[in-house]
């Protein structure tokens, strides 16, 4: 009897597990020690570093308690007038398209450009009308807008641009930070994020007089928040001055975020090398890969999407991701075009063909692992199980 067990088996690869190190864990535990478990002092320190990393002013962040939060409050802050149209695009997360909603706006979707996946500008023009107030891009997977052209279209039209930068904390633009060039950026610390706090989120804006009222929208609309009233200053009375909303980020989060910000860099760094090695060795298989990051811009490889054409691979989009789910390694789709859901459908009567390059997308993408957590052991296990269900190109 051979004395090597084979019996063992690898465990299954769980997409976007986050990195987390005993410096978290460490900071979660003092702030337990501490009993201070709400918003607090370690927001106030996550949001002044958060402020330094994007170059702006602690005045211009409020830290929330999720991107979706960030977003429904720019646009409250905004004072959008009910009803009024917001452009976004079908290649997104259905909380952008949520938060549209729930702000009392009206939705209204441009397709994407097909090599970029973003927004495309020239389908922003061609949406606009006069009841048109906003525009939300997204930038998708870390792989920044064509903000010139958007900005510019909202000059012209004197729209607001409230960005979605949830997949988009490293990213940069021609030299500035995403989320930078808007009226407001949203960013997001969810479990699957490039800087994670389990859930969470940040808002930044141009204008401190918006941000004041953003801080104030979020926190039940009181004029004072809970560390200010419960600190060590003594009580101090407040007045509630809107229908605010509980959306602020609590202590136990900002633990946790302080020190993965701290390493932003550093785990850039390793997701940049995930993604420059299924590059290279998925160059000969008949998938489709993401383009190359575009000049002066920086990507913040949030997301390595391939497409997966049942013609050109010999499988469906959905028979691939039950082949890798029985090899024990998990994907996500980023995303089904949001007009493929049944409650838009039936809402705005919205159908998939109105916007195809968001639809082909949408049925063919698959995300693959690209998490900093990801040993080069695991890396390859991805590698050959991508290349054991898709034969190379003849």
């Amino acid at each position: 009897m051979s004395s090597q067990d084979n019996t063992h088996e690898e465990p299954f690869l769980i997409f976007g597990s986050p990195l987390i190190e005993q410096s978290e864990i460490d900071e979660v535990v003092a702030c337990m020690n501490s009993a201070w478990l709400g918003t607090g002092p370690r927001v106030a320190k996550f949001e002044g570093d958060f402020a330094a990393y994007q170059g702006i002013s602690s005045t211009q962040v409020a830290a929330v308690n999720s991107c979706t939060a960030a977003l429904h409050v720019s646009m409250v802050a905004a004072g959008l007038e009910p009803g009024a149209e917001v452009i976004t695009t079908p290649m997104t997360f259905c909380a952008s398209v949520n938060a549209i909603i729930h702000a009392g706006l009206t939705p209204v979707m441009a397709d994407i450009d097909p090599s970029t996946q973003n927004i495309d500008p020239v389908a922003i023009e061609a949406t606009i009308t006069d009841r048109t107030r906003a525009i939300l891009p997204v930038h998708f997977a870390g792989r920044p807008c064509d903000m010139d052209a958007i900005m510019a279209i909202a000059h012209k039209h004197k729209l607001v641009v409230i960005e979605d930068c949830a997949h988009a904390i490293e990213t940069t633009y021609h030299g500035r930070k995403a989320g930078t060039f808007g009226d407001f950026g949203c960013f997001s610390f969810y479990a699957t994020k490039n800087v994670v706090t389990g859930e969470g989120g940040m808002i930044v804006g141009r204008s401190e007089a918006n941000m004041a009222r953003a801080k104030v929208l979020a926190l039940h609309g009181m004029s004072k928040d809970a560390w200010h009233r419960f600190g060590d200053q003594g009580y101090k009375h407040y007045q509630v001055v809107e229908a605010g909303f509980k959306y602020n980020m609590m202590d136990l989060q900002a633990a946790i975020g302080i020190h993965q910000l701290a390493r932003v860099e550093r785990t850039w760094t390793r997701r940049e090398a995930i993604w420059n090695r299924y590059m290279e060795v998925f160059a000969d298989l008949p998938i489709g890969l993401p383009a190359a990051p575009a000049p002066d811009t920086k990507h913040a490889y949030h997301l390595f999407t391939i497409m997966i054409d049942e013609g050109r691979c010999g499988i469906s989009r959905d028979a691939f991701l039950d082949a890798m789910n029985s090899r024990k390694i998990g994907t996500g789709v980023h995303y089904l075009s949001v007009p493929e859901h049944p409650y838009y459908q039936q809402r705005y009567g919205w159908r998939p063909e109105q916007w195809p390059n968001a639809m082909r997308i949408g049925r063919q993408t698959v995300s693959l692992p690209l998490s900093p957590k990801l040993s080069s052991a695991d890396v390859e296990r991805v590698i050959a199980a991508v290349r054991q269900i898709i034969s190379p190109s003849n």
